[in-house]
């Protein structure tokens, strides 16, 4: 880290970056989320994500570019053509582009897996250490307006799990919070 090479000038139609993940299973493909996955006074609009298949040397947009804010990207850590993404969605008005996504193809083609509704969507996503079927993602309300910053609500989020490598969801519930629910990041121990 004594010195640094920009590789993202030239391929990335935005500065702000939501979440950059590394394929355990070949290092050489690298996948970038657009859009700061913190709602502030200035935000800038993610434009889809990003994949390198040379170690970020050269990079092409695979395309999500309308779901705005990307809170993570999550690469499956055998088979680096599955991708999920957690999609904030865009800051400033509802949409129906939040909540989460999943590639089979390397970033070719994506499938919306879970939509919960067009003010909340999903802002962390996380394989089970030990079995990829199983898989946590966490829902955030958040909407950027010109005089304050929705974070949160009641009933409003929470924490999702599938155990079928993502065609179905289930929001736990058993022990956590269920009034006012703000952002949540997820951290899974081996």
């Amino acid at each position: 880290g004594v010195s640094w090479n920009n590789v993202s000038d030239g391929f990335f139609a935005t500065p702000s970056i939501g979440d950059i993940q590394v394929a355990q299973s070949n290092p050489k493909i690298v996948y970038v989320g657009t859009g700061s996955d913190g709602i502030r006074s200035n935000i800038i609009a993610g434009k889809g994500v990003y994949k390198s298949e040379d170690e970020g040397k050269t990079w092409k947009n695979i395309g999500l570019e309308k779901t705005g804010q990307i809170g993570e990207v999550e690469v499956h850590p055998t088979n680096p053509d599955i991708v999920f993404v957690a999609a904030i969605g865009q800051a400033f008005n509802p949409n129906s582009e939040r909540g989460i996504y999943r590639s089979i193809d390397g970033g070719e083609n994506w499938q919306h897996v879970y939509f919960h509704s067009d003010t909340i969507g999903a802002v962390d996503i996380e394989f089970h250490p030990t079995d990829p079927s199983i898989i946590y993602a966490s829902l955030w309300r958040v909407e950027r307006k010109p005089w304050t910053i929705i974070s949160g609500g009641y009933q409003a989020g929470g924490i999702l799990k599938s155990t079928d490598g993502g065609n179905t969801w289930k929001k736990l519930e058993n022990g956590l919070p269920n009034g006012l629910i703000g952002k949540i990041d997820l951290a899974i121990s081996p």
